[in-house]
């Protein structure tokens, strides 16, 4: 389809192809990196590190107000479930979001490929956390009540093993919550492969609702819910397409010097850019093309 390089955190300069499949439209990155490759490409400060400055502060309240819809999506579907047991957040990063499932007396525990970013999980916000994969877990079968991954497949070799590994982890009727990018959104047809939502060399697959439900029903769920806008992702994800030099994450991983009134002043207009995409963030979701997909799943029925 086109030609792509890390347009935002700058962890290589090798160029890669966004290419379709004839047969099943699936979206993936070609070529394909190794496992040895891929760890170059995710900066040692990938994640969410809250610092106690007072810029910190802010940034960590406003990304609690952003998961506010995350939470209440998966309090929903815990709900439902009626099961009782762990919550598990795989690809938890530095932990904010099972720390807010635990605030509201939700046992959740998180889960990083990343040694480091586990640590900050477990230290900085207090969350038992493991470091290692979903496809070998330390975790007796049939124990969670639910299991959650917000942008964690389409960064995967193999999602395939990670979604068997949670059908047997779950209890059962236990829920699964997944979210990707959607590459069926309208920012993609308007901006290709400006679409942040590509995240190249990160993202190797690039998902449609069909081609995330497929890969449910073939690995033994089926999916109860859908949601095609998050607060936290969708706006930002237009303004960080538009303008990836003010993203404040990006700026972060690249380690950009700034004084602070410029850092304020960047901070400022990617707030006013987030804001003023929320409108078609809006637009775009209610017709069922939102720039992500959530989706909540259970064990088909035997």
């Amino acid at each position: 389809m086109f030609e792509a390089t890390d347009r935002l955190y700058g962890a290589t300069d090798r160029k890669f192809h966004i290419v379709e499949c004839r047969r099943c439209r699936l979206l993936r990155l070609e070529p394909r990196p190794t496992a040895a490759e891929l760890p170059s490409y995710y900066p040692d400060n990938y994640w969410f590190d809250p610092d106690p400055s007072a810029a910190g502060r802010l940034e960590e309240a406003y990304r609690r107000i952003v998961l506010g819809d995350h939470l209440s999506f998966v309090r929903r579907a815990i709900e439902s479930s009626h099961e009782s047991g762990a919550i598990v957040d795989v690809g938890c990063g530095g932990g904010l979001f099972p720390r807010m499932l635990r605030e509201q007396g939700i046992p959740a525990i998180g889960m990083d490929y990343s040694a480091r970013a586990a640590a900050v999980a477990w230290k900085v916000n207090g969350v038992p956390t493991i470091s290692g994969e979903l496809s070998r877990p330390p975790i007796a079968p049939h124990s969670c009540a639910a299991i959650t991954m917000f942008h964690v497949l389409e960064h995967l070799l193999d999602p395939f093993e990670y979604l068997v590994a949670a059908h047997a982890l779950l209890r059962p009727q236990g829920r699964l919550i997944v979210q990707v990018p959607n590459a069926a959104c309208w920012q993609f047809l308007l901006l290709g492969e400006n679409w942040s939502g590509l995240d190249v060399p990160r993202h190797l697959l690039n998902f449609r609702t069909r081609d995330l439900e497929t890969l449910l029903d073939c690995c033994g769920f089926e999916v109860v819910r859908r949601k095609f806008f998050s607060v936290r992702d969708n706006p930002a994800g237009l303004a960080t397409s538009i303008a990836p030099w003010l993203d404040p994450m990006a700026r972060r991983i690249r380690r950009v010097q700034e004084r602070p009134i410029v850092k304020l002043a960047k901070d400022l207009m990617y707030l006013a850019l987030v804001t003023a995409s929320v409108p078609f963030a809006i637009v775009e979701a209610a017709c069922r093309a939102g720039s992500t997909i959530m989706v909540e799943a259970k064990k088909k029925s035997a």
